[in-house]
């Protein structure tokens, strides 16, 4: 029974440090997209949603607009690629501008720059997952702790 009560936190802290590098991944890539100064007017193909339910619950939902995009790089290549949050007013048909980075693998995003709402976001992000990574090392700590002095009784 105590080895669940470092097993659950241990996991939660896992899935956290790989959301925290998914979100500073994400920030990065968008970034250098951002800051590579090359664009390209692309074309929304499709624009959707997704509904989610929070925790089972009917009566919480979250809704996700997703686009998807396509654009020609500066050597030719076509590429599509699918963006989530992006602005509700754009519709099929719509054009775009795209900012890219080159390479074997294309980074694209048709957000408009918008560092410090990024980055203010990110952070956000990132503090809320701090928070949940600390309570779950002082919860582990804390039990460790009480265990110990608990196991040994002084005479």
């Amino acid at each position: 029974m105590d080895m669940f009560l470092y097993i659950v936190p241990g996991l939660i802290m896992a899935v956290v440090a790989f959301a925290a590098y998914r979100v500073l991944r994400r920030w990065l890539q968008i970034q250098r997209a951002w800051n590579s100064g090359l664009t390209a007017e692309g074309r929304c193909l499709k624009a959707f949603t997704t509904v989610s339910k929070f925790m089972g619950q009917s009566s919480a939902v979250h809704t996700t607009i997703h686009h998807v995009y396509e654009f020609t790089t500066r050597d030719g290549r076509p590429i599509r690629f699918e963006e989530e949050d992006g602005p509700m007013t754009t519709v099929e048909g719509d054009f775009v501008t795209v900012y890219y980075t080159e390479g074997p693998t294309v980074v694209a995003t048709a957000h408009q720059p918008g560092r410090v709402k990024q980055a203010a976001a990110s952070f956000g992000i990132l503090a809320f997952l701090g928070v949940i990574f600390v309570f779950c090392v002082g919860f582990m700590v804390t039990f460790h702790q009480m265990s110990a002095d608990t196991a040994f009784p002084s005479p």
